[in-house]
């Protein structure tokens, strides 16, 4: 008998904020979190913005004797594992430790460390390559030290579907709590990748914004002038419970996960699918499990990362599942404030999606001022809009043709 899975910790580190109040106050205000790059010399680069973490002291979640041995992108997956357990009031108590598990992915894993190790390696030779490189590098090391962190031994691993990768992580968590393979899953994404190698390689690729002088206003989704998006960095950790497990404990529910799909496009290296076949199928995956029909769904955090072909296939796949509901659809692409987060996107997305559950307001999305005709569905353009929400859709669209999408609705006993 499959179980019932709810959400009942969130945990977020972003350019919007390290803590749940912060994060959603600008999401909801649509305050970018976007600025010019201070990581390293952006000068000699097409773009040079992006949304940062700022201020972000890894003291106040792990031990720096720790943290020394971990590339940024774990830190910030600790970090905000950490937030989300105690977000959760999930004391060790509460907690058979071989039935919790953890589900982290990321979409390029350490390359911070990979760029610093191979500059070792030119200038002083093999012999000073750190023993720590392959471990402070590999995608899965996040969801390894979050297990050391908390001592769960259940289900452990890490999805890597690039921009996918957070909602199909929180998906494949989802699974196993549904078909009773662990009680309690901390899962989501995690990127650190405003690096020179990574802003290059993308710059290259000319997927990113240019609009250099305007830092807030440079990621426009939906937007007919739109240029490409904005990197963004950071992580999104939710802790999914079997609902017995959360009422038993008297745990505070913000949603029940309900709907899970994943597809592949089968087209092409990066670009989606023109017809949105894909993410058609990720939808109707979704909806399907959710054993709801397309007109309950009150509203869809959208990929929506500001290049021409996405927000258009997005746009596509949306009205060919939703059809006329697809009118009265509130969508929003939270991007614009939050930078696109790659790996730890559409975990973050899933949780703005629960909190505009919880709290009845749809975010905006800010930037949208002279819409695509071909993107004339409501965006929201903006000022956030409150809405009686019941249910929700995040959906994510990744390189190498890989969608998902997750539904959620709100708690009922």
């Amino acid at each position: 008998m499959p179980k019932r899975v709810v959400i009942t910790g969130l945990g977020v580190i972003s350019a919007a904020g390290q803590d749940k109040a912060t994060f959603w106050n600008n999401i909801v205000q649509g305050n970018s979190g976007i600025t010019a790059i201070e990581h390293f010399d952006a000068s000699p680069y097409p773009a040079r913005i992006a949304a940062q973490v700022h201020d972000f002291k890894v003291e106040d979640y792990i031990l720096r004797k720790d943290a020394r041995r971990m590339d940024l992108f774990v830190q910030y997956a600790c970090a905000a594992a950490r937030l989300a357990v105690e977000d959760a009031q999930l004391q060790t108590g509460h907690l058979n430790k071989d039935t919790a598990g953890v589900w982290v992915g990321s979409g390029i894993g350490g390359v911070e460390t990979f760029e610093k190790q191979h500059q070792n390696l030119l200038q002083k030779g093999p012999g000073l390559v750190s023993p720590f490189f392959i471990p402070m590098f590999i995608p899965n090391m996040a969801a390894g030290q979050i297990a050391i962190m908390l001592g769960v031994k259940g289900p452990n691993g890490c999805t890597v579907t690039a921009c996918a990768t957070g909602t199909n992580s929180i998906g494949e968590a989802f699974e196993m709590v549904k078909h009773g393979r662990a009680e309690v899953m901390i899962t989501g994404g995690t990127e650190a990748s405003i690096t020179p190698m990574s802003i290059a390689g993308f710059c290259s690729m000319k997927a990113l914004s240019t609009v250099n002088d305007n830092p807030a206003g440079s990621c426009r989704p939906f937007a007919l002038d739109r240029q490409g998006f904005v990197m963004g960095e950071g992580a999104g950790i939710v802790v999914l419970e079997e609902l017995e497990h959360a009422q038993k404990r008297g745990a505070h529910i913000y949603a029940e996960l309900i709907g899970y799909g994943a597809s592949a496009d089968a087209s092409h290296m990066v670009q989606p699918d023109e017809e949105g076949y894909g993410a058609m199928l990720a939808f109707k995956m979704a909806l399907a499990e959710a054993g709801i029909e397309p007109h309950q769904v009150d509203y869809i955090n959208a990929h929506g990362t500001g290049t021409k072909l996405n927000d258009l296939v997005e746009t596509r796949a949306i009205k060919a599942v939703f059809g006329e509901h697809s009118q009265k659809l509130s969508i929003s692409s939270t991007k614009p404030v939050t930078g696109h987060m790659l790996g730890a996107a559409g975990a973050v997305e899933l949780i703005v999606s629960v909190l505009a559950l919880g709290q009845g307001i749809i975010p905006p999305t800010i930037n949208l001022e002279n819409p695509d005709p071909d993107c004339d569905l409501d965006y929201v353009p903006g000022c956030a809009r409150e809405k009686n929400v019941q249910i929700i859709l995040s959906d994510s669209l990744g390189f190498g043709g890989h969608n998902a999408a997750l539904i959620a609705r709100r708690f009922e006993s």
